[in-house]
């Protein structure tokens, strides 16, 4: 699923006033921070985090990369922060319906 301009734009102003619940440093991206970040898209759908310096990374290299390995997709990087959104797969869970 693409989303279209309209989606992003709902998702990301949805993500402005969420606080940032993960952040990439030394250690890159893991197996261990994948794992992590898939638990929360699972519980919130959307998911901020930060790329710190030390990281190696850009936000938008991190970005794609975990979006790649967890079939998400990048709403949005803005600076050191980015967006990511998957839709639940459970019904229940599903907390964002998209215009």
């Amino acid at each position: 699923m693409v989303l279209t301009g309209k989606q992003r734009a709902y998702l990301r102003s949805l993500a402005a006033n969420m606080d940032t619940i993960f952040q990439i440093g030394k250690g890159g991206v893991s197996e261990e921070l994948c794992e992590g970040l898939s638990r929360a898209l699972d519980a919130r759908e959307l998911v901020k985090a930060k790329v710190l310096e030390n990281s190696g990374y850009t936000a938008r290299e991190a970005a794609e990369e975990i979006a790649a390995a967890l079939g998400a997709q990048v709403v949005t990087t803005v600076g050191t922060k980015f967006v990511l959104y998957r839709r639940s797969e459970r019904e229940l869970k599903k907390r964002i319906e998209l215009p």
